[in-house]
């Protein structure tokens, strides 16, 4: 049976490099954080880091902690029918035991680990969506504190850590993918 990699770790780790590098070699991709900004969306609200944890924490408040797991299995199961999935973006503990219980041995975790001082930069550098240090350290507080962001990176099948360039990241997720086959 096809495979599904969860890739978590905290906003500015790497997660959106290692997600698009699956893809790159023909994963589908399940983005996580598409829900929050498609709602924030449909509310005509403006895409910000206040607005996205707002929303973030609302359906969170609305359909329990594993409210994204449960919105996106439908689809992860749609394209697990044509091939390996990754998905960007698993945040809670209620989300990966929602998706384990589903999926089980299918499901693996792949935790990107970064220093934060280098988190930060990357964050207050990127080109969308960019977050000064303030805002970071209020976002890595809010999904600690209020998603329960901790327990899948504890927990995950396996740890890169990028503290080094996008190549180098690049370079160990590729041995990790070649891994799975």
């Amino acid at each position: 049976m096809n495979k599904v990699v969860a890739v978590v770790g905290m906003c500015g780790s790497g997660k959106s490099v290692a997600t698009d590098l699956f893809v790159e070699n023909g994963w589908e991709k399940v983005y996580f954080g598409g829900v929050t900004l498609d709602t924030v969306r449909e509310r005509g609200l403006e895409i910000t880091p206040d607005n996205e944890r707002m929303v973030r924490e609302e359906l969170r408040e609305k359909f329990g902690m594993g409210a994204y797991a449960i919105k996106l299995l439908p689809k992860i199961k749609e394209l697990l029918e044509k091939g390996n999935v990754v998905a960007d973006g698993l945040y809670s503990w209620s989300e990966y035991k929602y998706l384990k219980d589903d999926l089980g041995d299918n499901l693996k975790i792949l935790c990107i680990i970064s220093n934060r001082n280098d988190r930060y930069e990357r964050l207050k550098n990127r080109p969308v969506r960019p977050l000064s240090a303030s805002e970071a350290s209020g976002r890595d507080i809010a999904e600690i504190e209020n998603l329960e962001k901790g327990g899948p990176i504890a927990i995950a099948d396996y740890y890169i850590i990028n503290n080094g360039t996008k190549e180098e990241l690049e370079k160990q997720v590729m041995e990790y993918m070649n891994s799975l086959d």
